[in-house]
């Protein structure tokens, strides 16, 4: 999938959430909007389904935010990172998996939305988001209950 492509077809929460990574990569000093920032993204946009998702199984930005900086660490101080830091490849791959999701989940219908970024986020296991919510307690049972929700099943998160 080609790069410009990556970026069509997303829902307002989801574009928000990309809007709000940007913000949380730069507010860590990182030049580069990883996989962390995206799921950091979401916290902070908050009212979406797969936020209230993760909220009920525990994650919070504060947490996700002390794990990542554990793992990764805060950038330099006098670093001033761009406006908009480039998305990851971990991060593009989360979104094409995203969008493999809307496929097979919602019958192609619809637009990406942030369940389905969560869900490619999880994919990426090498990635600092994937360990960091493996940390915070999210198993294979939270990641199939995830693709449920995603697919317009689950009753659990309102």
């Amino acid at each position: 999938m080609s790069e410009p492509s990556l970026y069509k077809g997303l829902s307002a929460r989801l574009i928000k959430t990309f809007g709000m990574a940007e913000l949380e990569a730069r507010k860590l000093k990182y030049a580069t909007t990883g996989t962390e920032a995206l799921l950091m993204g979401m916290l902070t946009e908050g009212t979406s389904k797969a936020a209230r998702f993760l909220r009920t199984k525990g994650v919070t930005l504060y947490a996700v935010k002390q794990e990542t900086v554990k793992l990764l660490g805060k950038g330099d101080m006098y670093y001033n990172p761009p406006e908009h830091p480039p998305v990851t490849e971990p991060g593009k791959k989360a979104l094409e998996a995203a969008h493999s999701y809307r496929k097979t989940l919602s019958g192609g219908e619809g637009e990406v939305t942030t369940e389905h970024l969560l869900l490619g986020l999880l994919d990426q296991t090498a990635a600092t988001a994937a360990q960091v919510l493996k940390t915070l307690g999210i198993d294979d049972a939270a990641y199939e209950e995830l693709k449920h929700l995603a697919a317009g099943q689950a009753t659990t998160v309102a």
